[in-house]
């Protein structure tokens, strides 16, 4: 198994709605917030099928970080495997 990783860094109030894009992207197995010193602040397991039950709680606890810090890095865990074919264009 490939796992990717990508780094995003984010000001302040845009940590949650980024976590909260990246968690409904859906090929995601892993997400890490680390503040301006590179101290891991949040690690979220993201796993299938669990998505809506745990995007609720995370958004909360990364709007209430957002105004710890001026300045986040996320770190994104992919897993290539997960990504799905994006759904046929239908004919015009």
């Amino acid at each position: 198994m490939t796992i990717t990783k990508e780094e995003v860094r984010v000001r302040g109030a845009e940590l949650a709605e980024k976590i909260k894009t990246v968690i409904h992207e859906g090929n995601v197995s892993r997400i890490i917030v680390k503040d301006t010193h590179g101290h891991t602040v949040m690690e979220i397991p993201v796993t299938v099928g669990v998505v809506a039950f745990i995007a609720a709680p995370v958004v909360t606890a990364a709007a209430a970080l957002a105004a710890a810090a001026a300045e986040w890095t996320i770190q994104i865990h992919r897993d290539p495997q997960d990504e799905q074919d994006p759904p046929p264009i239908p004919p015009v």
